[in-house]
């Protein structure tokens, strides 16, 4: 896709993918990166101590707290905030490092099924999550074993668990296992490689083997929106995010989203959002 948004990788020369950073030695080296759109093919969880900030995730501002976790999945567009007053630690880590890819896309964390990418905590609770970092870091710093990565995916893995625990308990709902999550899951999976190609409801149950209202049934019941919404949803992503970091034209924006007519793209976009790609544009651009 010919966007203009950076996408960082993890180091390619590391045998373990996974770290723990702090941000104020982030902040330092990677600036320029840190402040403009990015995307990245790993997670975040940044561990907010005694700050502030404002944290930028696909167009929506995030003031953050003292002692606030946040969870940011890998390829979200997000960045920092000019200031780059932040203090405390990020932990980043691949799929090829955790494996269980199926543990994070059922968790309440890194998904999108819960409003608030945040939990802020108090500093005593927030300190056990600290612990499992400095274990974290301790464990990197010993002498490769046939063990090492076990140890650390289990420190990762707990520091997941207590923290949709802390979740649930400041209101979150627990994701219902079952067969409506899995033909979500497998949905939106489906949709993430083909939103530009595909765009009826039918494209999808057909590949699922399913009916669409069994589809409909199931996303209903997992995110509270049909099958249609979020594909929608999902092309109106890419389509701000193409207008806001590319320069490319309103026409060669809708080419890329897979509309022909740049008319219908409009009207679509419009429809979908109450603005026209050019309003959207220059607000976002004069912000």
């Amino acid at each position: 896709m010919a966007d203009e948004i950076k996408k960082l990788k993890f180091k390619q020369n590391a045998s373990l993918q996974i770290e723990v950073v702090p941000l104020d030695s982030l902040t330092k080296v990677n600036k320029a990166h840190l402040i403009t759109p990015h995307r990245t093919n790993f997670y975040h969880i940044f561990l907010f101590e005694n700050c502030q900030p404002t944290h930028f995730v696909d167009f929506e501002k995030i003031k953050i707290k003292p002692y606030t976790l946040l969870f940011i999945d890998k390829d979200r567009v997000h960045q920092f905030d000019q200031l780059l007053n932040y203090e405390g630690r990020v932990i980043i880590f691949t799929d090829d490092f955790f494996t269980d890819t199926k543990f994070l896309r059922n968790s309440i964390l890194f998904n999108n099924f819960t409003e608030k990418p945040t939990i802020t905590l108090r500093p005593q609770d927030f300190q056990r999550f600290v612990t499992i970092c400095e274990n974290i870091t301790e464990e990197l710093t010993l002498p490769n074993d046939n063990l090492k990565h076990i140890v650390l995916k289990n420190y990762l893995h707990n520091f997941l668990i207590l923290a949709e625990r802390e979740k649930q308990k400041q209101g979150a709902t627990e994701i219902k296992k079952g067969a409506d999550l899995d033909y979500t899951l497998l949905f939106r999976d489906l949709l993430e490689t083909n939103f530009i190609k595909l765009k009826a409801v039918n494209d999808y149950s057909s590949q699922l083997f399913i009916s669409e209202k069994r589809l409909g049934q199931a996303t209903s019941k997992v995110l509270g929106k049909n099958p249609k919404e979020i594909i929608n949803e999902r092309i109106i992503l890419e389509t701000k995010r193409l207008l806001v970091y590319s320069h490319l034209s309103i026409k060669e924006i809708g080419q890329e989203m897979g509309f022909e007519d740049p008319a219908y793209f409009v009207r679509y976009f419009k429809k979908n959002t109450e603005t026209t790609p050019v309003e959207f544009r220059e607000k976002h651009l004069h912000n």
